[in-house]
């Protein structure tokens, strides 16, 4: 996996992840990846630093430690005031961030969790045997694709459903 920082033409600066560089080439000519505040398909690269480490067996006596990967990582506070030990964020980093969770409430307010039965209900819906509605939940990518082939409108969720999460 290989995390880039990636830019928009509104100026508008958000990282992702992928499963290498050539996949983030092809999602990026396939006009699959957006800004993940403004939803602008203009999307580029951003100038970012590699993070590279020394070598496990590699006596590095004039270099310090890699600094701990978790010790800047932001963590929930209970209702206490405590922290939790989770990583979760408790108010949003950036204005991705802040972008993702008001995506995710309005999904989550306006639609019908239907878990596993996405592709299911999607299709009864599409073939009119089940009323419209909005729904979202999870679907295997071979579900997914048949479905998109079969003419039904779906798309990825660029969030994991809280129902879906511990």
């Amino acid at each position: 996996m290989i995390k880039f920082t990636l830019k928009c033409d509104q100026d508008h600066s958000f990282e992702s992840w992928f499963s290498s560089g050539d996949a983030f080439a092809t999602l990026l000519s396939a006009g699959h990846l957006s800004c993940a505040v403004c939803g602008s398909q203009d999307v580029r690269k951003s100038l970012m630093a590699p993070r590279v480490r020394p070598a496990r067996n590699a006596q590095a006596q004039d270099t310090p430690e890699p600094a701990d990967e978790t010790a800047d990582a932001p963590t929930a506070r209970s209702a206490s005031g405590s922290a939790s030990g989770s990583v979760a964020l408790s108010q949003p980093g950036s204005e991705a961030e802040a972008a993702l969770l008001k995506l995710r409430k309005e999904v989550e307010k306006n639609s019908d969790y239907v878990g596993g039965n996405f592709a299911k209900e999607a299709r009864a819906m599409h073939l009119g045997d089940a009323p419209e509605r909005s729904i979202y939940g999870t679907a295997k990518v071979e579900e997914a694709k048949a479905l998109i082939e079969d003419g039904v409108s779906v798309l990825p969720l660029p969030f994991i459903p809280k129902e879906s999460t511990n």
